[in-house]
């Protein structure tokens, strides 16, 4: 596993996204019903999450289809999957309110 990078809330509650190398690829930003709007670091949409069941979190590329989905853990911790149910990664929470991200590739 290798850290691909992490995550720092935001004002209003916007949660930015950095590369490992501390560079900005995205943020998300609040949308309706509970869903997350996320965005490239050039500002373009490029998808949303919303909830489901059980705290699962199911994502959505910019055209609406299903691209994977996260699972809490037991330790505040998320398992990511793509959208065919393959283990793709973890995050962890971090200091702060931050979330450090790997992947299993």
């Amino acid at each position: 596993m290798s850290k691909d990078g992490y995550s720092v809330p935001g004002p209003f509650g916007t949660i930015i996204h950095y590369d490992a190398n501390g560079n900005k690829i995205g943020e998300s930003r609040p949308g309706a019903w509970g869903t997350m709007e996320h965005y490239d670091a050039g500002g373009s949409k490029v998808g949303s999450s919303g909830p489901s069941a059980f705290g699962t979190g199911k994502h959505y590329d910019s055209s609406g289809s299903q691209t994977g989905s996260s699972s809490p853990g037991a330790w505040g911790e998320y398992t990511h999957r793509d959208s065919s149910g393959k283990k793709t990664g973890h995050s962890s929470p971090g200091i702060f309110g931050s979330w450090d991200h790997e992947s299993d590739e």
